[in-house]
Order: structure tokens, then sequence, then C-alpha cells
């Protein structure tokens, strides 16, 4: 029986939140350990260029975000981690895809879109740069190129795995069944935790809370949580509530249900955000000094990732040959 190849990738653009751990990061660690699946995780550095023009950000974020993932567990030995930009058979296998890729499909892009909306009606490119426009074929790269069958995705990037499909299944029409078709997986039951000021947490709002703050500001943060005006001795609804939601996230069954009846027997929310701190810094005490040992160490995490490197190349470079091949780049000698 062959494994399902599922590949996520990271984004490389500042240092991971509370919400990127409990949506993204752990249930995907977490799946990593399937021994039924061939797990590829990748940073995606060369996405990053596209909004980020600031070389030591992107050069920090890397690095962060490496760290991130290893203090958090991730077994290199059991999956493949490496960064995108040192594949070289991506940015090429990109150009290919391009030339096959039909530019009315990218200008259904959502962020394409988006940005022509925002600009005025005489110049509705005015901002976007090549990189926005078709970083989808780049996206698609990157999928295609391991022949990935699952691609764990936010409901915001069903459209670019449809795009993913829409240009293998062009390529494979003209030069040969070659790409496996990827599906989107959309985990419902992954968590969305909300930011200090109640919506989504999310670096744009700048209501987030970072994954690996020290314990003291951790607890500030929380603190800081906006909440309504009930008294302490009210009964309050776990519905919709922002700070039972993300305590959830971070504590045993068990424990929600006791603090499910202490909401209704009335609880203070000051109660509540120390409960919360307790639990958030329980299961992040020992990942953050692993965290901050790595930062310390880029030398152990830039080995680490070029190991991953290679055992992703061993894959992408015999397979670009195959494409190559498939649209006539190839030695003369051969028919």
């Amino acid at each position: 029986m062959s494994k399902t190849t599922v590949l996520t990738g990271i984004t490389t653009t500042g240092t991971p939140h509370l919400g990127n751990y409990a949506g993204a990061i752990r249930p995907a660690i977490e799946a990593s350990r399937d021994a039924d699946v061939s797990s590829y995780y990748f940073l995606a550095d060369l996405h990053a260029l596209i909004k980020c023009h600031d070389p030591a950000l992107v050069h920090r974020s890397r690095l962060e975000v490496a760290a991130t993932w290893l203090a958090l567990g991730l077994d290199t030995e059991k999956s493949i981690f490496y960064r995108q930009s040192d594949i070289p058979e991506i940015p090429e296998l990109t150009w290919i895809l391009t030339c096959m890729t039909a530019k009315g499909l990218m200008n259904r892009a959502h962020a394409y879109k988006a940005a022509v909306q925002e600009n005025e009606a005489d110049d509705p490119d005015k901002g976007v740069t090549m990189g926005l426009y078709s970083y989808p074929i780049l996206m698609a790269a990157d999928i295609l190129m391991f022949r990935a069958n699952i691609v764990p995705v936010g409901r915001d990037q069903i459209q670019h795995l449809e795009m993913a499909r829409d240009i293998a299944q062009r390529f494979n029409h003209h030069f040969g069944e070659l790409f496996v078709l990827p599906e989107a997986r959309v985990d419902e039951s992954s968590s969305v935790l909300a930011g200090l000021d109640g919506r989504k947490m999310s670096k744009s709002y700048n209501n987030y809370i970072p994954l690996f703050a020290p314990e003291n500001s951790l607890r500030k943060m929380i603190m800081k949580i906006v909440t309504n005006s009930q008294a302490p001795e009210e009964p309050k609804s776990t519905e919709n509530c922002p700070l039972f939601d993300m305590y959830r996230a971070f504590s045993t069954p068990e424990q929600v249900e006791d603090m499910r009846a202490r909401f209704a027997e009335g609880i203070g929310w000051g109660h509540v955000k120390q409960a919360l701190f307790e639990a958030v810094n329980a299961q992040l005490a020992e990942p953050r000094e692993k965290y901050a040992e790595l930062v310390q160490n880029p030398e152990f995490v830039e080995k680490t990732l070029l190991q991953g490197a290679e055992k992703a190349r061993a894959q992408s470079r015999p397979f670009l040959e195959e494409v190559r091949k498939a649209v006539g780049i190839r030695s003369l000698t051969q028919l």
C-alpha cells in the first residue's frame, strides 16, 4: 500500500502567534506522525518576497519559523522539512507551468482581484507586481513537484488548489499524465482563535499574542483580552466566547467541562484569564525554552534545513528531468 503524500507550506513573514499554533502548526505536527503518510513541510520564503522587501526581516523570519516548528516537536526523521529557496527545481518548474497557464486564470485570483479593486479606475494595476499576480503558479509548482495528494489549507486558499489542479490538467493533456491532481483538505475542527480585540487573531489586525512570548508578557497580554461587562457572579455563556474557545484549545476535555460548569455558576473574567494563562503556559513552557536555544543556534537549524533539502531534491531532481523531457528539453541524442 503506497503512502499518501501531504504537503504543507509555512509562510515566513514574522513570528508565529497562538492562532497559528492552534489552527495550523499543532494539527500539522500531529498529522505528521501518521505512519501511512509521507509528510512534506516547507518554508515558503520565495513567497515571502511578494509582500516583504525588508531583507533583514525575511532572513530573521526564516530562522524564527523553522525554530518554531522544531521546538514544537516536528520529527525531521519521519518528515521532509526544507526551505523552498533550497530547491532550484521549483523555480524552473514554475516557469514551465507559467508557459502553460492561461492569463485568464490568473485574472480570477482573489488576491489579484482584491488589489485591483482597491486601485483607482485609471490605473487598476497600480502597485501590483508580477509576483503578486502569478504567485498561484509558484504555489502550484510547490505542490505538483512532490506529487502531493493532500494539501491542508484554510478556506481562503481553496482557490489556489483549484488553480493547481487546472494547471496540472492542462499540462497532462498536452504532455502526458505526469502530475498528480492534489486535493484540498480544510480542517473544520481546527481552532480559530480570537485576538486581543475579539476579532480573528492576525498580524494584520495587530491583535495577536506571539507564540513564545515570555511568561510575564504572555500573562499581561491575556489579561488584556476584551470581555463584556458581566459581573463576576453572573452566569456566563460559553457560546461565541473568545476566552472559552481559547481555553478549550489549550486544555484537556475534563478541564474544559469543569470550566463550562464554572461559567454556568458564575466566574469572574479575571479568574478565567488566569486559568487560560496557566493552560497556555503549561503547554508552551518547554517548547519556549527549546525555541530560545534554537534561535541562538542557527548553525543547527541551517544544517537541519539543508538535510531536508537534500531529501527533497532526491525526488525533485529526477522528476524535473521527466518534465523537461516531456516538453522537449532533453539531450539532443534522445529521440
